[in-house]
């Protein structure tokens, strides 16, 4: 939450419990998949399985310009639903690259970003000001109308 507080996203910088008065400002939280695996290894059937609520999801949001997929399971999962939820032909599909953004013809832009996990937070390998960086380019982009 400190980063989505940060960069206007959460009214707040923590969240503790359930009704704690956290509020998400231009900002949707959803997931590619519903559940942990086993050793963060989901399956390609659990992939599978969960891409129906994200396509739902999707759908669902009338606005959405920029999406951030937290991870290459997560952008994966997402170029899946946007193709699958807005009937776009997503082909090639992009290269996952950190902090990297692909426009779709319907609007939507996709920044991807590195997971904020353990692993890779204490390795270095996504620093906070790269973390940062990934969000900042997504609200010039809300800022820009989006595109």
């Amino acid at each position: 939450m400190g980063t989505l507080h940060r960069f206007g996203f959460a009214n707040q910088p923590r969240s503790d419990r359930k009704g704690d008065g956290l509020a998400l400002r231009d900002a949707y939280i959803t997931a590619a998949l519903r559940c942990a695996p086993p050793h963060n290894k989901p399956l390609p059937s659990e992939i599978v399985s969960c891409r129906p609520f994200l396509v739902r999801e999707l759908r669902l949001l009338q606005s959405i310009c920029v999406m951030i997929a937290l991870g290459h399971i997560a952008f994966d999962g997402a170029l899946h639903a946007l193709s699958e939820a807005f009937r776009l032909t997503i082909s090639p599909g992009p290269a996952f690259a950190h902090n990297r953004a692909y426009s779709f013809s319907n609007g939507v832009t996709l920044i991807a970003s590195y997971h904020p996990s353990q692993q890779n937070t204490q390795t270095g390998r996504l620093t906070q000001a790269m973390f940062d960086g990934v969000f900042a380019r997504a609200q010039e982009m809300l800022g820009a109308g989006g595109k």
